[in-house]
């Protein structure tokens, strides 16, 4: 069993920050890929934010590259991520996600095995 719990979310104003928290717990042995799923209120729709791979190698939606940081200090430890210069357009429900598959997938949320329960951030302007 693979568990993902999400913190850190909240209400801030545009142009600030907040760190999104994911402690992972279980059998993690083989997964290869973390990352950060949102789901936008309203649309329903879900978009890939953020992963990190096994090798070492991380990518980021166009919408957040240069404004949100994914790291994870060792394998066990929590993975975070630093959002900053935050939009309005960056409300959303987040969640931490996991999959043992090497291939991350950028398009398709759903190839993530493991979901988290979501952390809300809103984005005030």
């Amino acid at each position: 069993q693979v568990n993902l719990t999400e913190s850190g979310g909240g209400s801030v104003q545009a142009g600030g920050s907040l760190r999104l928290s994911c402690a992972v717990s279980g059998y993690t042995y083989t997964l290869y890929c973390m990352g950060w799923v949102r789901q936008v209120p309203g649309d329903g729709r879900e978009k890939v934010t953020a992963f990190h791979t096994g090798g070492g190698s991380t990518w980021y939606a166009d919408s957040v590259k240069g404004r949100f940081t994914f790291s994870r200090e060792s394998p066990g430890t929590p993975v975070y991520l630093q959002m900053t210069s935050l939009k309005p357009e960056d409300t959303a429900m987040y969640y931490c996600v996991a999959s043992h598959s090497p291939y991350c997938s950028k398009e398709r949320p759903h190839e993530y095995n493991y979901w988290g329960q979501g952390t809300q951030v809103t984005v005030s302007s």
